[in-house]
């Protein structure tokens, strides 16, 4: 069962009312990144690829088609007995773009990421509410305590 907007805002900071929905809460845009280099996702273990900062102009990214990586506003923590999901916005599809995500598991926390796929240049604005995080009740064997734990905090 997916949990109330109000619920979800519960496990997010910062969160304003406006960004608190039915099912889930709006994700807002920290900061854009593109990758430079190559990454490795091998048996033994994997390396993110080199990835270099996307400035704004006057508080607005003006993408041209490409492969981004967003980085959200918020602090998310997944609390035990749920596992979150990220999905776009319909305005950001309706602008020729798509956020892929991965499964948030219970106990992740940190400023989490996703693959912005840009087809039609687009401006986005610092801030502006790109992805609506969900959560759902399941069951759980262990807590996330992988690589990405804490990212993006500093």
């Amino acid at each position: 069962m997916y949990e109330s907007g109000r619920y979800v805002a519960e496990q997010l900071e910062p969160v304003t009312d406006a960004q608190i929905q039915p099912n889930g809460v709006d994700l807002t845009l920290a900061a854009v990144e593109r990758q430079t280099e190559p990454g490795r996702i091998g048996t033994d273990g994997k390396t993110v690829g080199t990835r270099e900062t996307v400035e704004p102009t006057d508080g607005v990214y003006r993408l041209d088609p490409d492969a981004y990586i967003a980085r959200y506003g918020e602090t998310i923590a997944v609390p035990d007995d749920h596992v979150g999901f990220v999905h776009p916005r319909s305005s950001l599809m309706r602008n020729s773009c798509m956020l892929n995500t991965a499964v948030w598991d219970a106990g992740y926390e940190g400023r989490g990421e996703g693959l912005l796929q840009v087809g039609h240049t687009v401006e986005l604005e610092v801030g502006a509410r790109i992805a609506q995080f969900v959560l759902a009740e399941a069951d759980h064997e262990e807590r996330y305590d992988g690589t990405y734990q804490g990212e993006n905090l500093a």
